[in-house]
């Protein structure tokens, strides 16, 4: 089983929609079993909260299943527990480095965008940019790009 963490600095908007968009498109590819699903935050600040309701309301648009997951923060036991640990920007890779505490010794650490042609860029966050299109555009790129990746460990 390939376990995947999708990281963002809250939890609500980037990871979770991430989280959600991955999952449909393992779901689509008969592979649910084979995987094993989740996103957390670097901060605190959205402990317990729902997916923002624009990565709801874009995710419905798309027709694309949001759970019920509630905001959580990335605990530094999960880099042993997780295959992939994902951020979205550059900023939530050194938080999620901070977490860990050990300088991700076995490489599991990237960013989304790390696994398409645009290696190194950042996927904006919507809280910020109001723009939850441009958001999923780039999910949805690295999502489909990291399936083909994981497709590789099967």
């Amino acid at each position: 089983m390939i376990k995947v963490l999708f990281i963002c600095h809250g939890n609500i908007c980037r990871s979770t929609m991430a989280q959600f968009v991955f999952q449909h498109m393992v779901n689509e590819a008969g592979l649910a079993d084979s995987f094993y699903i989740d996103s957390a935050a670097t901060s605190r600040e959205e402990i317990g909260n729902p997916p923002h309701y624009g990565t709801q309301q874009k995710l419905r648009e798309v027709g694309i299943p949001c759970g019920k997951h509630r905001a959580r923060q990335m605990r530094q036991e999960e880099y042993d527990q997780f295959d992939y640990i994902i951020g979205m920007d550059s900023w939530n890779i050194r938080n999620i480095n901070r977490i860990i505490g050990n300088g991700d010794p076995e490489g599991k650490v990237s960013k989304l965008l790390d696994f398409t042609d645009r290696t190194g860029q950042d996927i904006a966050d919507p809280w910020y940019t109001g723009n939850f299109d441009v958001t999923y555009t780039d999910v949805k790129e690295g999502c489909e790009a990291l399936l083909s990746d994981c497709l590789l460990r099967l």
